[in-house]
């Protein structure tokens, strides 16, 4: 395969159920590249065995004083040199298109694993073998599938050279071949505890990368508590453990490249003690003697390709079963498994859903067209049923019923479509690095443009930011660049970037996680207004506790013991259901008839004969916006 061909339309479905049975899956996808690899390989081997040949037919000819056979040696040796240089050169790119290609497909499964995981990812695997599996195993398993071609060759021309010197001179010739397989396997004793020690190396990296992960992401929070030097020296002495492990299995790994060059180096001594006997008496001529040492000498290189498909193996094992391991995580019942949870028909291909969005599992119905406001006391809860209503939850079972949108069944259609049709953000949203132009380049219906989602979402102090930290001359925000998720902003610039960019998007029903946590009441009250504005005629669920955004909602829905406990307005359920007053005014007691409702920095006595409003300056209800 030619690397223009990459990346791959179809990087090919993996076989996951092993470590082992994943790199046996990569091979057979690259069968013709290692085929060809191994090819060139041997043709660079033969050239080179055969070169010792030549040499002793040069010295029997200088010894028998003929010089038509030491031109032809003369001649045989620049031919052998002019193959070797074009195997050599043949081996090393098809050798290194293997990897790369090996490399670019694994990265490919694993970017289309992260992007149908999305969010979930996160919570099944820790970021830090996320990280290590994406940077060093990926290139582990290139590493692998690169070497196992060159041992190929080597372990052919090692074959032919024994069964060849047997031939060419049985004496030394089958010392030789008796020698080569404990040559090839003198290691083998040694690969389990370097295997060990290089495990235990990469499990310490692995966790040292996920604190250096945690602690540059909590930076500016440990800056404000004076904790930085406490996780700098936990992750010095993280740190040095993998110095320490590192060392350990660098001396392994030097004792089995020791015993390589050893052992290959007394087969030589002896070759020549004996050949040397041999030639004193006559029994074999000066130049078979040069040819056999020569050619025992050779060995040595092949053998040298034995030690590396060994390293590669110790190292690509574990590599490949962690691949293995994010590779075989799914989201809960996959499409194409999922039993039947509904007789509504699927829609048509290319036909999106739409209408009311319904969850049979708490009962929750959000009517199409309107702004439905989700209170959960059960933040963890709350944040399921978000992913629920996104189609696909993580933690759907068999059995389970599917979200309907518009009486379709989310689970029965493709995961892409479902997205498509039913948008959910996070409670804490991910900003990619890049421009502001390029955040908010998502696909979209194209109804709402980037101006207006920025002026919905209250960017405006976001844009004046950018525009001052712009490069260029030119001051425009759109043009400057956002840092790794957005490390630059304040929390409540990060979250309105992130509502402005569901806003383009303008799916047929958009569920937001609390939208508005990390802004303060003001910048909230104008958002509550611009998100009922730009939303209308559009189905949008806002999970929220918020007074604020409550007030502007056309319907509330009140979750308790996880299925629907009260339906209406704000004010119509703080007035009728106390347990929901409770929960939105974060009361704990109420005095008997009476109860304080906080909106917007006055406080509401509700009673049995309705809400009276009067000022309260202690029960403000306020929020700081995050600086971090």
């Amino acid at each position: 395969m030619s690397l223009r061909q990459l990346p791959f339309q179809d990087p090919g479905v993996p076989d996951v159920r092993s470590g082992f049975r994943f790199l046996l899956w990569l091979e057979k996808r690259q069968l013709r590249g290692q085929l060809t690899a191994a090819a060139w390989g041997t043709l660079l081997m033969a050239s080179i065995a055969l070169f010792p040949a030549a040499v002793g037919l040069a010295v029997q000819a200088v010894v028998d004083h003929s010089g038509r056979r030491l031109a032809l040696s003369g001649g045989l040796m620049l031919a052998l040199g002019g193959l070797s240089a074009l195997g050599d050169t043949m081996l090393h790119r098809t050798a290194v298109t293997n990897w790369i290609t090996a490399a670019a497909r694994v990265q490919q499964l694993l970017s289309r694993k992260t992007v149908e995981l999305g969010s979930v990812l996160t919570r099944q695997v820790a970021a830090g073998e996320i990280v290590t599996v994406g940077a060093g195993d990926v290139e582990k398993i290139g590493w692998f599938v690169e070497a196992f071609a060159r041992f190929t060759s080597a372990f052919l021309a090692t074959i032919g050279i024994a069964v060849a010197l047997a031939f060419y001179q049985p004496e030394l010739g089958l010392m030789v071949a008796a020698a080569i397989p404990v040559l090839a396997l003198a290691v083998l004793p040694l690969l389990p505890a370097a295997t060990k020690r290089a495990d235990v190396q990469r499990e310490k990296a692995g966790k040292a990368t996920e604190l250096a992960s945690d602690t540059v992401a909590g930076l500016r929070v440990l800056r404000g508590i004076g904790g930085e030097e406490l996780f700098l020296d936990r992750y010095r002495k993280a740190s040095q453990e993998v110095r320490t492990a590192a060392v350990h299995s660098a001396r392994m790994w030097a004792l089995i490249s020791a015993v390589q060059v050893v052992l290959p180096g007394l087969l030589l001594v002896g070759v020549a003690w004996y050949g040397a006997v041999l030639a004193l008496d006559g029994r074999i001529s000066v130049g078979e003697l040069v040819t056999v040492y020569g050619t025992v000498a050779f060995l040595m290189f092949p053998l040298r390709h034995f030690e590396e498909i060994a390293m590669a193996w110790s190292f690509s094992r574990p590599s490949a079963k962690r691949a293995a391991r994010v590779l075989a995580l799914v989201r809960g019942v996959e499409p194409d498994t999922a039993p039947s949870l509904t007789s509504a028909p699927s829609p048509s291909p290319g036909v999106s859903p739409s209408g009311d969005l319904y969850d049979p599992e708490t009962g929750l119905l959000a009517p199409a067209g309107r702004l439905t406001a989700v209170v959960y006391g059960d933040p963890d809860a709350a944040g399921r049923l978000a992913d629920r209503l996104g189609g696909h939850s993580p933690d759907r079972v068999a059995g389970q019923s599917s979200v309907l949108l518009g009486g379709t069944a989310l689970d029965e259609l493709p995961l892409a479509a479902a997205r498509a049709a039913v948008l959910v953000q996070d409670k804490d949203p991910v900003l990619l690095s890049g421009t502001l132009h390029e955040l908010l380049d998502v696909p979209s219906s194209g109804n709402v443009s980037a101006t207006d989602a920025l002026t919905a979402a209250q960017c405006g102090d976001v844009l004046q930011a950018l525009a001052q930290a712009s490069v260029d001359d030119s001051g425009d925000p759109m043009r400057t660049r956002i840092t790794e998720r957005g490390r630059s902003l304040s929390g409540g610039q990060r979250q309105r970037l992130a509502l402005a960019r569901s806003l383009v998007a303008d799916p047929e029903a958009l569920v937001l996680d609390e939208p508005t946590s990390a802004v303060d009441s003001h910048t909230e009250a104008r958002i509550a207004r611009g998100l009922k504005e730009i939303r209308a005629d559009r189905t949008t669920v806002v999970f929220t506790s918020s007074p604020l955004l409550l007030d502007r909602c056309d319907l509330v829905v009140f979750i308790a013991d996880g299925s629907v406990a009260a339906t209406g307005t704000h004010h119509e359920l703080l007035r009728a259901d106390q347990q929901y007053r409770a929960v939105v005014t974060r009361e704990t007691e109420e005095p008997a008839g009476v109860a304080a409702v906080v909106t917007g920095g006055v406080t509401a006595a509700v009673s049995a004969e309705g809400p009276s409003v009067v000022p309260s300056g202690a029960a403000e209800n306020t929020r700081i916006e995050e600086s971090a």
